[in-house]
């Protein structure tokens, strides 16, 4: 009986707390748990529904709290997420609400060097590709993806093939020299 009771008590502890907690708190607690789910086990497949519904709530909570300075990092999660899952509006649509909405950001210029790289590698656009990076080097040109860029902007278009032949090409020279 006294079992009973105790249980009792701690099942309506458990519900008072969860009542009184903020939505902000139900969020975050969400997202830590679809985390803990998702990156368990870092052997196994992750689990698209899941990832989704964690890009959800990523994209939840930074609309239900815009002025948080988690929102932002947040954000660039469901970006990333969304573009190793093969999402590339989805990914296209949040980097571009971050390089909106976040221009403070420390990962903005990452998130315009992003946006560059789904619309080359996923979407296969690669004028959009080419425009993007460009910007990317007039805003960005001291960090630490402008050399990828320049390199994504020469390469744009070619097949591997292209690229491997030009790379033996540029070894033969440098061992000729």
């Amino acid at each position: 009986m006294k079992m009973i009771k105790t249980f009792g008590y701690l099942i309506i502890t458990v519900v008072v707390l969860s009542a009184c907690s903020s939505p902000k708190e139900k969020i975050q607690l969400n997202i830590k748990n679809l985390e803990e789910t998702l990156f368990s086990d870092e052997n196994k497949m992750v689990d698209r529904d899941k990832a989704s519904e964690l890009i959800d709530a990523y994209i939840e909570y930074a609309d239900e709290f815009p002025d948080d300075k988690q929102a932002p990092d947040y954000l660039f999660k469901a970006g990333d997420m969304a573009m190793n899952l093969n999402m590339p509006h989805k990914a296209i649509e949040v980097f571009d609400r971050i390089l909106q909405n976040y221009p403070d950001f420390e990962k903005t210029p990452q998130c315009l060097f992003l946006k560059g790289y789904v619309y080359e590698n996923n979407l296969n656009d690669l004028e959009e590709a080419r425009k993007i990076y460009t910007e990317f080097l007039e805003k960005f040109p001291d960090d630490e993806f402008a050399d990828d860029a320049e390199v994504s902007i020469k390469n744009l278009g070619k097949s591997p093939e292209e690229l491997i032949k030009e790379f033996e090409e540029q070894t033969k020279k440098e061992g000729d020299i």
